[in-house]
This record gives structure tokens, C-alpha cells and sequence, in this order.
């Protein structure tokens, strides 16, 4: 069946995004330095370039006193979004350091640390159709604070992992961590986003195993089992990008077995940037969900934000919802996407 409208006409969707707004200076793998705002900065800004006049997108984040203004000024050209959840009171938000190896490899010391989001935070917005949680380290959107959302609101909660799966050092240093309580978040996520490094140290080997083989990227033949496990405990879809092969996509169908989808890349002629394509995917999966109700449609949007926020250095990368759906159309042959 094919429509010339991908997805239910609706408008008034309320969507919540959880998480820091760094600032970040990066140096990238050309050796070029940029010092911007990131995280769920590019979240925020990517849902407000696909939603439309009457939605409202809410960012509930904690920043600096000094940065509130360059933040708010940046936010300001997106008339869909309300900023009544960025606060200034604690005058603590993070400041991270991201020097980048190769494309998709970087280190990262974290200097400036954001005060957690607390469920008092989320109270004005317990109403959202969802909430896009993307942090960035371990503390900044903690367990009780979905459990929160979970028993007070019938928002779809997506999660990017790489929050619970970084920790730091006492010298700033951002480093990996096992997700050893994987299981107690597991009840409180209907969607899990992550790569193979992130499912890697939230899936651990049997009583026995070898020790070195703890937090390595999770091999590709070992990630139905993962989602599975994760599946059976509440989740409703697992979501694994794979860089240059797209994303795999693992949910159960009507009949609760397990179903695993490939969905490709969108091609990026050029790539500028890939600081925040993570936050940028979890965008696209959010509305695409929404929009359709469909896993596979939702990770053809997340893949078509993360391509647009890697073609070049800014919040204009976005694009309108006709273009996107212009660039599903060229990727995926479709007109009217998952239909």
C-alpha cells in the first residue's frame, strides 16, 4: 500500500528530551577544532525541523549560568520549542573534551559536570507522547527518574545507551563501564538504541568466561540472543547501528517470536562531522515511531537524521519532514515508508 503521507495525520504530538547540552571542543580525525554545544542540543533541533507548527518539543536539561543564553539563542529559531525545562539554577552543566581518532573513534575528559535530571525535572512534561532520553554519562538521567516517568505517564520512553555504559574517572577521563543493573532499566524502556560497543558492555559473558573479553564490541551473531533477553523483560524494540551497514532492528511479532530487520544506511556523500549523529538518529526513531507505530520506518528516520547531521557542522543540517521524507524515498524506493 503506498500514500503520498507516510504516516497517520496528527498534529499537537508533545515530545520531552532528556539530557546535557555541552559544550564540547572537538577536534576531528582532519585535525580541525570546533567549539560548539552538542547532545541533545542536535536532539531538540532535529525533532523540531521534522514536527510541525502546532507539536512542541521540550528539552529538560540542567547547563551553566554563562551558557544559557548561547543555548536558548540557538533554540530560539525553532518556534515549536518550549524552553521551560532548561535550567540555570544549579549553574552545573557539562563541559567535554572530544578528540576523535578516526570517523567513528574519539577520546573524551569530561571538565564541566551537569546536575542530574531529577523527577521533579520531568513533572511539567509528564504529558509528552514521549521522551528522548540521550545522555552522555552514567548519572545524568538516572533509573529512579524513568521509573518516575514510567508509573506517571503513557510517554514512549526511548533510551540512548551510551549514558548507562559511560562512566568517569577521578581525572574527568570518560571511559566505558559494564551496565551491570541493565536488568532493573530493562522494565522501564520501550525503546533501546545503542551500538556494538554500547551492547557489548551491557551483555556479559557466562559464569566462567574469560575476563578480557568483558566490554568488547558485542559480536554481530550474539546480538539476537542480547535483544531477546532484553525483549523478554519489557523492552519492545532494540535498536543496534552498525556505521556503514545501517542499523539492526530486533522486535517480537504477533506471535512473540523474534523478528530481526536490517535496515541500510542513508548514503552521505561528504561526511563533515559525526559529532552527535547518536543524538540525531534517536531523533528521527522517536517521530518515526510516533508517526507509524512501525520499528523499521522508525530506524529509516533515525538513520536519515544521523545523515544529515554528518553533512555538515550545524543546527541548518536538518531538514523540513517533505525533505526527509524526499531522502527516505531516494534511500529506500518507497514512497510512502514502511508501508
Amino acid at each position: 500500500m503506498s500514500s503520498s503521507v507516510p504516516f497517520p495525520a496528527r498534529s499537537g504530538r508533545k515530545i520531552a528530551v532528556l539530557g546535557p547540552i555541552p559544550l564540547d571542543h572537538v577536534v576531528t580525525h582532519r585535525g580541525e577544532v570546533i567549539d560548539k554545544y552538542g547532545c541533545a542540543l542536535y536532539t531538540v533541533a532535529a525533532l523540531a525541523s521534522l514536527l510541525g507548527p502546532e507539536d512542541v518539543v521540550r528539552p529538560i536539561v540542567h547547563v551553566r549560568e554563562r551558557d544559557l543564553g548561547p543555548i536558548t539563542e540557538q533554540l530560539s529559531r525553532f518556534d515549536n520549542v518550549d524552553l521551560t525545562g532548561i535550567r540555570s539554577a544549579s549553574d552545573r552543566g557539562d563541559v567535554v573534551e572530544l578528540r576523535f581518532r578516526d570517523q567513528n573513534f574519539r577520546d573524551e575528559r569530561q571538565t564541566g559536570f551537569m546536575h542530574p535530571i531529577s523527577p521533579a525535572d520531568v513533572e511539567f512534561a509528564l504529558d509528552s507522547d514521549a521522551f528522548v532520553c540521550v545522555p552522555i554519562t552514567d548519572y545524568e538521567v538516572a533509573q529512579p527518574t524513568l521509573a518516575y516517568i514510567r508509573a506517571n505517564s503513557d510517554g514512549l520512553i526511548l533510551l540512548d545507551c551510551h549514558g548507562p555504559t559511560v562512566a568517569l574517572t577521578a581525572a574527568g577521563h570518560r571511559v566505558s563501564r559494564l551496565w551491570i543493573d541493565r536488568d532493573a532499566w530493562l522494565p522501564m524502556i520501550d525503546i533501546m538504541k545503542m551500538n556494538l560497543e554500547e551492547a557489548g558492555r551491557a551483555w556479559f559473558p557466562p559464569p566462567g568466561g574469560d575476563p578480557d573479553e568483558f566490554g568488547k564490541p558485542l559480536p554481530k551473531e550474539q546480538l539476537p540472543e542480547f535483544a531477546l533477553h532484553c525483549l523478554r523483560r519489557g523492552v519492545r524494540a532494540v535498536c543496534v547501528t552498525l556505521d556503514e551497514q545501517g542499523c539492526a532492528m530486533y522486535f517480537l511479532d504477533a506471535d512473540g517470536a523474534l523478528r530481526e530487520e536490517i535496515v541500510p544506511r542513508v548514503h552521505v556523500e561528504n561526511v563533515v562531522d559525526t559529532t552527535g549523529c547518536g543524538d540525531s538518529f534517536a531523533s528521527g526513531m522517536a517521530f518515526g515511531y510516533l508517526a507509524s507505530g512501525d520499528f523499521v520506518t522508525a530506524a529509516r528516520y533515525g538513520n536519515a537524521m544521523g545523515a544529515q547531521r554528518c553533512s555538515g557542522k550545524d543546527l541548518a543540517v536538518y531538514r523540513s519532514l517533505a525533505e526527509t521524507n524526499r531522502q527516505l524515498r531516494e534511500a529506500y524506493g518507497v514512497e510512502a515508508v514502511g508501508q
